[in-house]
């Protein structure tokens, strides 16, 4: 469902003094790519973009920076932060509405030469030409994000001309579209009488991913929870449907949805916005017009009673004991994840309810005995336009299926009714305060990650971030109310019709009849051949062959000169304090302290 590629490798050295350890005068300045943020004002004009929106967000050390594309209307959000690892993302609504992938063979395709780098591949040869710390793409069900990061400068120059030209102007060739997708092809291109069959990098990928139960019961959930729009189909792609995609939907589904005005650009760390912007506005963003992309998902129409799903699949040929195989989970939509306190809110309700063995759901199901381990997707899932949470056991005895949703029911009922331990709350909000505090090297991955799902349904990525002002919220609702997250058990798990109860069981013969709708569809797609097309595929096939067998040239892809990369391994001082026997260690970036 991704790609992957890059390296990683972040050097901290501490520098200790005549051997022994003291306080340093000097101080590590974390503020200085914020405090040229904060000079931006609202309504400025920069390199073709106007300034939106300048705000401090002191608890992730960092200000955000919003801003419009003028032509357009591209979004744009930049977190300067005194941070060396610097990422670029750009993200765009992807709203299928068949289960043939066209999002996920589009990630890939895109990927396989543009306009200004025509090579084959040319994230895998960049590898060997950048310092990147990380390249990747991602298809999730409504979006599709292409980050990467880069401590380097020019290196970071050089990615961006890559993906911009990658997403924006793809070559998106028949070829391509043949081997990343799905084709007929001979068993042995190289033999004409060989039996034609379905290859292609993502049918394949999916066909794999189709043999997980764990995958296959999380796809169900979400497509009978959600039903109504593109929620309601696989955006990875259906084995079974994949081969009714062709080259030309692949193509309109391009124009339509990869469109600066279809886009959300990102950008965080300490390198200058002025140049992102300006190199965005050049090379991509000055050659389109706007449009208004029909991409926008609708609220999901709420049910007035609850529903009931049965489903199949095959059997775990490792289960301990082959009588328990069954799976059973009970979901509830809830409010949309633009509401940024009601969906932190509910996160944090989740946790309570599910993480470790003090949590109610733990106590009432996983003690039970009854199952292996929690369904698949337990807990709070935000990344659908309306989030939803899903409790429930796996490896049960069918025979137990009523037994799991009487104790979720009654769970529901207890914690409705009692609540929670003042000192679990109070631990809970302790660990996110801690989380915030720590902040890894691959920050600005987590932040882009964190904010994909909001701000792709137009929500305030920014108010996402004010992780401070949301605790503060809660514990004042919480202090003016004690049953604050009481009622939100009531109103969005006991007193809510949206409720969905999936079960899965074994099916001895499941992959057999998966097998043969495939061969069924085969034989329809094989038999409808004429004598020309049979020989045209023989023919595509070698060219296939020949090409993926062709040396490329990657000298068309920018890379990093000697003179581009600093001769000496950059120093981070510490703050280092010797109390008693324990030393500690004040790291940039940090809040928390680290003790030796």
């Amino acid at each position: 469902m991704w790609r992957c590629g890059g390296r990683q490798g972040l050097c901290v050295l501490r520098r200790l003094s005549g051997g022994h350890a003291h306080h340093r005068a000097w101080r590590w300045n974390s503020n200085r790519a914020c405090e040229r943020a904060l000079q931006y004002k609202l309504g400025d004009k920069i390199h073709g973009f106007t300034v939106n929106q300048v705000t401090s967000v002191p608890e992730l050390f960092l200000t955000a920076v919003k801003l419009t594309h003028d032509d357009t209307g591209a979004r744009y959000l930049h977190l300067a932060r005194e941070d060396t690892n610097n990422l670029f993302s750009v993200q765009f609504r992807t709203t299928p509405m068949d289960s043939t992938g066209v999002p996920h063979i589009l990630e890939h395709t895109v990927l396989c030469g543009s306009q200004k780098y025509p090579c084959r591949d040319p994230f895998f040869k960049m590898l060997n030409r950048s310092l990147s710390t990380f390249m990747n793409a991602f298809t999730a069900s409504d979006y599709t994000l292409y980050p990467f990061s880069t401590q380097n400068p020019k290196d970071f120059q050089n990615l961006l001309s890559v993906y911009l030209d990658a997403t924006f102007f793809p070559c998106l060739r028949e070829l391509d579209f043949w081997q990343e997708g799905w084709r007929l092809e001979h068993e042995n291109p190289s033999d004409p009488q060989t039996p034609l069959v379905f290859k292609g990098v993502v049918f394949n990928e999916m066909k794999g991913a189709f043999t997980d139960n764990e995958r296959i019961f999380s796809q169900h959930l979400q497509n009978r929870l959600l039903p109504d729009h593109t929620y309601s189909v696989v955006s990875g792609g259906d084995p079974l449907c994949i081969p009714e995609l062709t080259w030309e939907q692949l193509k309109q589904f391009h124009a339509t949805h990869y469109h600066p005005s279809n886009a959300r650009f990102f950008t965080y760390g300490n390198f200058p916005l002025e140049q992102h912007l300006k190199q965005i506005h050049e090379e991509a963003l000055s050659k389109f017009q706007k449009i208004e992309p029909s991409t926008v998902v609708p609220a999901q129409t709420p049910w007035d009673k609850p529903r009931e799903f049965q489903i199949t699949c095959g059997p775990d040929s490792f289960a301990t004991d082959p009588s328990k195989q069954t799976t059973i989970s009970v979901s509830f939509l809830l409010p949309d994840i633009t509401d940024t306190f009601e969906a932190f809110t509910l996160s944090l309700l989740s946790s309570l309810l599910t993480s470790g063995p003090n949590s109610p759901f733990y106590k009432a199901l996983i003690e039970s005995g009854l199952g292996t381990d929690f369904s698949p997707d337990v807990g709070y899932n935000g990344y659908t336009r309306e989030a939803y949470f899903s409790v429930g056991l796996q490896g049960i005895a069918e025979k137990d299926i009523e037994t799991v949703r009487s104790l979720i029911d009654r769970t529901i009922d207890e914690v409705v009714e009692k609540g929670f331990e003042d000192d679990r709350i109070e631990a809970l909000l302790h660990k996110i305060e801690i989380q915030m505090k720590h902040q890894s090297t691959s920050f600005g991955l987590m932040l882009t990650s964190y904010i994909a799902s909001c701000w792709n349904h137009d929500g305030d990525p920014v108010e996402l971030l004010k992780l401070g002002n949301q605790l503060a919220k809660f514990r004042q609702c919480l202090q003016e109310n004690p049953k604050f997250l009481q009622e939100k058990v009531k109103q969005y798990f006991k007193n809510n019709q949206h409720k969905l109860t999936l079960s899965m069981r074994p099916d001895d013969k499941y992959h057999e009849k998966q097998a043969q709708v495939e061969a069924t569809k085969l034989k329809q797609k094989v038999e409808a051949l004429s004598p020309g097309d049979r020989q045209q595929i023989y023919e595509k096939g070698l060219e296939l062959r020949s090409q993926q067998s062709k040396p490329q040239d990657a000298s068309c892809l920018p890379a990093l000169k000697v003179s581009d990369i600093e001769p000496t391994i950059p120093v981070t001082e510490l703050d280092v304090v010797l109390t008693g026997h324990c030393e500690r260690y004040a790291f940039p970036g940090s809040r928390v302290p680290w003790g030796n």
